[in-house]
This record gives structure tokens, sequence and C-alpha cells, in this order.
């Protein structure tokens, strides 16, 4: 699952500035089409259907930007507190309560099969396709093939790309719908094909696994993929805590003490009670001794598998909590440029437009070109150029 979140549609949401590329030579597609060709045979002696095979794999041409996706990698790097402002804003809480509303008896009904918590599903749903409203840019079986054979980790994409189509040749999923990343994530809560295969369920029981236009079957496969990484009924993901004054001790997700050992430490709850329980906690501190600090248990490591980062699990948890009804963290960020929501990203390019500068279109996702005007519009202001999206500029710019 780890390439799935870290290369799915999240990270289109945010992704940084990649390298221009550009054509491919002849000799290049003389290539793709022999290897692309090489994946036809071995898919075929692996009991796909040579019907689908020849549908999914005909017509592939070379994508530079999915192989630039798969060999580049951001050179900008995503403050935590600009990932919850981007992941957690007042729509998607707004939405998620909707959501939670809406699909009430098939959260209860997922909630009580797989023992997870119907608002860290739904929280999933939201971030890793906005609540099935993206679904991604690029149709996964010729994306697959275009990183397998020219990407990093080729074996990896290969084997992926197999999956997908014993998928589709089994009738989960048209191929007509498959969009999804470059990296092949695809389904309203981004499965990578072999994990997919491993764990997708058919909860509305139509005879398929469909994650792309059934919600029953993407929230049960998310509970499902959760409760095999771990989850504990019960549990909680975690909570906020207090630190001492001057706190050194330990930290970090794995080194992990019973709760009144982190009391014994100084730690205390928000409202100054003290740390009391043998359940084993990790201390997780996102922006060091200065920012909000939590005790993470279990159910926060289930979580991490889904994307196998910290930030992500830590959106996922605080936008359950804000759907569920609780507030934002008490602690603030150690920051005096806060990040801003998506609405907000969107306003600041139309402010970059209006002011002049040539960003392209205003679509809510800062990449380059969005990056470059704010360095330019910081340099008239007067700022430090760092091109990131926060609210020092916003304002200078005429945001409220």
């Amino acid at each position: 699952m780890m390439w799935r979140a870290r290369y799915g549609g999240l990270w289109l949401a945010l992704a940084g500035v990649m390298a221009l590329g550009g054509m491919v030579p002849e000799a290049g597609a003389a290539s793709l089409d022999a290897c692309v060709a090489s994946i036809r045979t071995e898919a075929l002696k692996k009991g796909v259907s040579r019907a689908t095979v020849d549908k999914a794999l005909s017509g592939v041409a070379y994508d530079e930007k999915a192989v630039r996706f798969s060999t580049a990698q951001p050179e900008y790097k995503t403050p935590i507190w600009d990932y919850l402002a981007f992941l957690v804003d007042e729509q998607r809480i707004a939405d998620g309560k909707a959501m939670a509303k809406k699909h009430a008896r098939t959260l209860a009904a997922v909630e009580k099969a797989y023992g997870v918590d119907r608002y860290i599903v739904l929280a999933v749903w939201g971030v890793e396709s906005d609540y099935g409203q993206f679904r991604g840019d690029f149709h996964v079986p010729h994306a697959l093939a275009n990183v397998a054979c020219s990407g990093r980790r080729k074996k990896y994409f290969r084997s992926e790309l197999i999956h997908l189509l014993k998928i589709v040749d089994r009738g989960d999923v048209r191929l007509s719908d498959l969009n999804g990343s470059w990296a092949g994530a695809f389904g309203q809560t981004q499965f990578m094909p072999s994990t997919y295969r491993r764990l997708a369920v058919d909860h509305d029981g139509d005879g398929r696994r469909d994650l792309v236009n059934s919600v029953p079957d993407a929230l049960a496969s998310t509970a499902n993929y959760l409760r095999k990484s771990g989850w504990v009924t019960g549990m909680p993901w975690g909570y906020e805590v207090k630190l001492p004054k001057g706190y050194r001790g330990p930290s970090g997700r794995k080194k992990r003490a019973s709760v009144s050992a982190w009391g014994k430490r100084g730690l205390r709850h928000l409202d100054g009670d003290s740390l009391k329980g043998s359940a084993k906690a990790g201390l997780l501190l996102p922006a060091g001794a200065n920012g909000p600090a939590f005790l993470v248990f279990k159910n926060f490591n289930a979580i991490y598998s889904y994307n196998v980062a910290e930030s992500y699990a830590l959106a996922i948890s605080h936008l359950a909590d804000r759907i569920r009804g609780g507030g934002p963290f008490k602690t603030p960020w150690p920051t005096s440029d806060p990040g801003l929501s998506r609405a907000e990203r969107l306003e600041l390019q139309k402010l970059l437009l209006k002011a002049g500068y040539d960003i392209g279109e205003a679509d809510g996702r800062v990449g380059a070109a969005t990056r470059a005007g704010i360095r330019q519009a910081e340099a008239r202001h007067g700022m430090p150029q760092t091109g990131r999206p926060g609210r020092k500029i916003y304002r200078a710019l005429g945001g409220r």
C-alpha cells in the first residue's frame, strides 16, 4: 500500500516541482512497444484473457508526465501546518459530516462488520478522493505500462499492471472506469491493484468488488485494510497532550511506553489532569516540542500503514475527529505564517493572476508555476522568496 498512497491521488493534489520533460525519441517509442509486447506475453501466460490484454494495452503511447512523476521527487517539502490546513479544511469537514449522514446505514454496517471506527474510514475516503469527487488524471493501464517500461521500480509496476488486468478480467471494474494515479492507485479510496486483489470486498452483494462506483465496497474495503493492519476495536488513535515546559524526553511513534509512564515524565491531559493507564503509546511531535503533541496508540500505526507517513496518519486522525464533532488542536503550530485551505489556495492563485503573475490557470493545485509566481510576489513585497502558499503572501496580495 505504500506506493499507492505516496504516489496516488493525494500525491497529485500535493505534488511539488517536477522537472519538465520532452518528446520521446523514435528509439524510445520502439523500446516502449517492445516492453509492452513483453508485458502482453507475460499477462497471457499468467491467465489474463486475450480480450482483456488486447483492449487494455492497445494504443499505449509514451506518457512523459507519468514517467517524469515516477523518476522525480518534489523539491518542495510541505510543512506540517500547510499539509493539515490543506487536508483538514472546513469544506472537507463539512462534506464529511454530510457524507456521514448520507451513508449512515452503510457506515454502521461496515463498522459492525470490521470493527473499525466509521469516522476514520470516512476520513480516508475524504483525503484520498475528496469523497469520490476526484479519482486521478491518468488512465491507469497506460500509465502503469509507461512506468513499468521507463520509470523506477520497473519490476514492481509490471507486477501491478498484471494485477490490474486480472481485476478487469474478473469483471470487478471496467477499463473505462480506470482513472487514477500514474502509479496505479485507483478507486474512491485509492488502492493499488495488488492490494485491491488481496483486500477489496464486495459489500453491496452484487458479485463485484467495485471500489470505483460502489461506495459500500470502497468503505468496507478500507475498513478491511485497516483491520488487517492491526486496528483494535474500541481503542482511540490517540489524543493531544500537554508537554511540560522544556521537555527533552523521548519521542517518536515507535518509542512506546504506558500512558502512566508518560505521565511520570510530566505529560498531562490538555485540562491538566494526570495521565494514567497501562495502554502503550508513543509520543508524536510533528513540529517539535514547541508544537502540538500527541500520544498515539496502535490504531495510529494501522492508519500509518495506509500511506507510510506520520503526517498522513495525523491528517486522517484529525479529520475523523473533526467530522465526529471535535475541535481544532489546542496547541498552535510554531509558525507565524499558517497554511491555507483549498479555497484559500485557489483564491491566492486568482490574486496572483489579478496582480499580473503568469501562473497559468487557477485550479487550486500549487505546482511549479504557482510557486514561481509566489516567489515573484514575495520579492515585490520585500518578503523572503520561499514560493510557499502561506497566509502572509495571501494577505499581502489582498486575501482576507
